[in-house]
């Protein structure tokens, strides 16, 4: 039997004629794009999408405004590029994300599909004629060019999904964290240095530092959506502005702030925002330092839970699957090992950005699609893991009270609060002692006859331990 093959149209480009597939509404820059760059199979984010469209739509109401654009067709225009901020026409960006560094090929994608969809709406088959009235660069474009909206796409994409996702996860992750930390403000346990035994800490005081760090990585992320509010939309070709009206980025970036809520402004330089990704690094920067910051608190949490019989033992954590396909009964610590791996890979989508931030020359940088998706990825898997973290851990953990106090009496490094009294030497030594004997440092304190019982409770009081003398 024959396969099926799907109906096609011809296009024409600038290098000649190209089948394109007859309900698809890119056009032959697309499908030639597509022909390219059979590489990884993987599209930009929706995120990306939906913040070209945005782009689009700010850029035709701009020039509308400005009398350069025909207003029946700069609403048409707008419209179809809301459409695909919305996510109507995700089908028809099928340009691999490994293709040209500058971005083009999506730039011309979106502008292929918006023009078609544009002349729809005005009431053109979108079929024939094959050319519809509206042009995918003279109308789509105009004022612009891949190299200032591209730039501008990624930092609108990644500053919208910080501000949406990341910024409301992470506040999410902090009050499980702080309503853990407060439930457990009243019980004392070992603290540990280096994973050995040292002086005593309330179960709460550690999960208030969890709360605090998380809290603290919500101030980067936020300081990384602000790094990326200057755009480069404006600086067309290589950052002169040529092809576009004095006042149109200003216009077209207002209507930016307008769809999206947050402060985006024209960049103070427009060969900086389009030759260097500086920001992009900047950001990717400080969301890795929120993914550090998150695997410290999973691998901490994981480490508390670890046993139950065999590790410490000090908390449950909730049972959300079963740990093993051999071992019944078996419970482990998958959301906190989930976290860990998402923050390993933010550290390696930072190194990509990094990379990526190399890929400057001149007035362009090549590696943009990189920067894009990578930082994309680092936001919106941090976000999700937050959430998971918060939701499917660490609101469930039960803390076991009485087998942290009784670890407690048996560590050895509470002989620290007698070192005031008796020295650091005579304390060790009582240390080495109570191990030597399987004591506890108020046993051997006790026999040598240098405290009182009640100066023995007064310096051994695990609680006092935990806060600085009055």
């Amino acid at each position: 039997m024959p396969k099926h093959r799907p109906k096609s149209r011809t296009e024409r480009d600038s290098l000649g004629e190209m089948k394109v597939p007859e309900d698809a509404y890119y056009g032959a820059q697309t499908a030639r794009a597509v022909q390219n760059f059979p590489i990884s199979g993987r599209r930009f984010p929706r995120a990306f999408i939906r913040a070209l469209g945005i782009v689009k739509s700010a850029c035709a109401r701009a020039n509308a405004d400005l009398g350069t654009l025909d207003a029946r067709i700069a609403r048409a225009v707008a419209q179809a590029a809301t459409e695909v901020a919305a996510g109507k026409l995700d089908h028809d960006f099928p340009v691999d994300v490994f293709q040209t560094g500058s971005g083009t090929s999506t730039n011309m994608n979106a502008n292929e599909v918006i023009a078609r969809r544009a002349a729809e709406i005005l009431g053109t088959r979108v079929k024939k004629p094959a050319h519809p009235p509206i042009h995918p660069n003279d109308h789509v474009n105009m004022s612009q060019s891949s190299n200032d909206v591209i730039p501008t796409a990624i930092h609108v994409s990644v500053a919208c999904t910080i501000h949406e996702h990341l910024l409301p996860a992470l506040a999410h992750l902090e009050q499980a964290l702080t309503a853990k930390a407060q439930a457990f403000d009243g019980m004392v346990k070992s603290g540990r240095t280096h994973l050995m035994d040292a002086t005593p800490v309330r179960l709460g005081q550690e999960f208030a530092g969890y709360a605090r760090q998380v809290a603290a990585g919500h101030g980067r992320a936020a300081r990384a959506r602000d790094s990326l509010l200057e755009v480069a939309l404006g600086g067309t070709a290589v950052g002169t502005g040529l092809n576009r009206r004095g006042e149109f980025p200003a216009r077209a970036i207002a209507y930016i702030r307008q769809d999206t809520g947050l402060a985006f402004r024209e960049a103070a330089d427009h060969f900086e925002a389009q030759g260097a990704k500086d920001a992009c690094v900047e950001a990717s920067g400080l969301v890795k330092a929120v993914a550090v910051g998150l695997s410290k608190v999973a691998g901490d949490i994981r480490w508390m839970a670890s046993g139950p019989s065999a590790g410490l033992g000090e908390i449950t954590l909730p049972a959300v699957q079963p740990g093993s396909s051999i071992m019944p009964g078996k419970v482990n610590p998958v959301i906190c090992e989930a976290v860990i791996m998402v923050a390993a890979q933010v550290v390696a989508n930072d190194a990509a950005v990094t990379l990526g931030g190399l890929g400057g020359s001149f007035e362009l940088n090549l590696m943009m699609p990189l920067i894009a998706v990578n930082l994309l990825y680092s936001v919106e898997w941090l976000a999700g893991a937050s959430r998971v973290l918060a939701d499917r851990c660490v609101a469930g953990i039960v803390a076991h009270e009485k087998h942290m106090r009784a670890v407690l009496e048996r560590n050895l490094a509470v002989c620290t609060a007698l070192a005031p009294r008796i020295g650091y030497d005579r304390a060790a030594a009582l240390a080495k002692e109570a191990a030597a004997k399987g004591k506890t440092i108020r046993e051997v304190a006790r026999a040598t006859g240098a405290f009182t019982e009640s100066e023995l409770d007064r310096l051994l009081d695990y609680r006092r331990m935990t806060e600085p003398e009055p």
